[in-house]
């Protein structure tokens, strides 16, 4: 029997065995050993994560972490609190990893909009693997670069802040800048190390993991404080229950939208080699609502850093004292030039990902085509026009989430610390890690199955 058609009989027995159950009982079927690489796998990721988590409760000496974390005890949806949250609460223990992974994203989208713009970077980006290595390099080093400017912008704020009457730094001078520069950097290239040896080694997107892993931290700690406001009558049980019901409505959207897709029927044209025909099938083109996931708040959360880099620079200009009132987290400009960077993000990304010429052209060259469409040009001016409408719904759809707990602040006086953008990036990421997980169980699967298959030559002869 031809190898070929055995693997896809395989395959069709795989499937018609599970029809009916359970994730557990799928792997309960599995035969003894086959999930060993997958148990690597995901141990090696949850070791990485403890690793970094590790590396948040580590304090860069010579800081009043007592007064930081009464500045930012009452910092829950500005943008203070919401970088403290994306670092796990690295930002109020000022540990090696304060600046997190956020330099490495600002240096991704400075990387990507420069290879529009830049022939040498454009160049490598159609070289194939080699290419994006080098720009993978490029981008390491821009994110030292930023690692080390935003820690000279740390360090001069603090030096220079005091709370209460008394000074964030025990013991200011040359030295300490020089160590507290260097320890941030050395730990965004840490995290940077983290994250690429997850993505290559473990399972699921390392970078996004590590976001993932620091908001997941601090649950608790909302939790906690949400029920001392409750316990201090410092809120209602009405504002309780509004906040409980937001966090499950928000999640229960989130994961309708994540799962959404406009399926495009796609048709193969009948051939015949010989006495065989091949072709004539139907097939879909699953085009996802929000196809850029969580890249665009992520993106957007990283430019906003920029506003206020530049108003610790200068704050007692008229530059600092005007960005300080544009960009004050919470106000209707602030909210705006957040949603107009959401949206372009989400056009942005998706642009780079989903490319409608190539996928035009591919169907094209293997006989299929859409329904009513004519193949070639035609076929990609309607992938472009279904994928630039989706991509404006999720767009929104991403924005509405992330601005929503600057409005349950300001309507409702609601302290939201768990907000949309972090219940987005939850949420989406568990999806898609386990995504990763199930396909890579059904490719275990698979191979464990054609493993246990003898297979004899067509002339009779030995087993193969």
């Amino acid at each position: 029997m031809d190898p070929l058609s055995l693997r896809d009989k395989s395959a069709k027995e795989l499937q018609r065995s599970q029809k009916g159950m359970g994730v557990g009982q799928r792997i309960a079927k599995l035969p003894e050993g086959t999930l060993n690489h997958l148990q690597k796998k995901i141990l090696f990721t949850l070791g990485f994560l403890a690793l970094y988590r590790i590396g948040v409760h580590i304090p860069i000496p010579g800081v009043d972490t007592a007064a930081l974390s009464d500045f930012f005890k009452n910092q829950g949806a500005n943008l203070f609190g919401m970088f403290n949250m994306f670092s796990g609460g690295a930002l109020q223990r000022f540990s090696v990893c304060a600046l997190g992974i956020m330099p490495y994203i600002s240096a991704s989208i400075i990387a990507q909009l420069l290879t529009v713009v830049v022939p040498h970077l454009e160049q490598l980006s159609k070289e194939g693997d080699a290419g994006r290595k080098k720009i993978t390099q490029y981008t390491r080093y821009g994110a030292v670069v930023l690692a080390i400017v935003q820690g000279v912008m740390i360090a001069n704020t603090l030096e220079s802040s005091a709370l209460g009457g008394r000074g964030m730094v025990l013991n200011p001078g040359l030295v300490w800048k020089f160590v507290t520069v260097l320890s941030l950097a050395a730990g965004t290239a840490f995290i940077m190390w983290l994250g690429e040896q997850i993505t290559e080694r473990g399972v699921g997107n390392g970078m996004s993991l590590i976001i993932f892993a620091g908001i997941v931290a601090t649950i608790p700690n909302v939790i906690t404080s949400t029920y001392k406001q409750y316990a201090n009558a410092e809120m209602d049980a009405g504002r309780v229950l509004l906040i409980l019901g937001v966090c499950l409505a928000v999640t229960a959207g989130v994961v309708f939208i994540e799962q959404g897709a406009r399926q495009i029927p796609i048709q193969y044209a009948k051939r015949q080699v010989g006495k065989k025909v091949y072709g004539g099938q139907n097939s879909h083109l699953p085009v996802r609502v929000n196809s850029a996931g969580v890249i665009p708040p992520i993106f957007a959360s990283s430019l906003l850093q920029f506003p206020v880099t530049i108003q610790g620079l200068w704050p007692d200009t008229p530059i600092g004292s005007a960005l300080s009132l544009l960009f004050h987290p919470g106000g209707w400009f602030y909210n705006l030039v957040y949603v107009v960077m959401i949206v372009f993000f989400a056009f942005f990304y998706t642009s780079i990902t989903f490319k409608a010429d190539d996928i035009a052209e591919n169907l094209k060259k293997h006989g299929g085509f859409i329904p009513g469409i004519r193949p070639g040009a035609r076929t990609s001016e309607f992938l472009d026009k279904v994928v630039s409408r989706l991509t404006l719904t999720g767009g929104l759809y991403l924005a509405a989430l992330c601005v929503l707990p600057a409005l349950l602040t300001s309507q409702f006086n609601i302290q939201f610390y768990f907000g949309g953008t972090s219940l987005l990036i939850v949420v989406g990421v568990a999806l898609e890690t386990f995504r990763q997980i199930d396909a890579h169980r059904q490719s275990l699967r698979y191979d464990a199955f054609l493993k246990g298959t003898a297979i004899r030559s067509r002339t009779g002869g030995s087993r193969i």
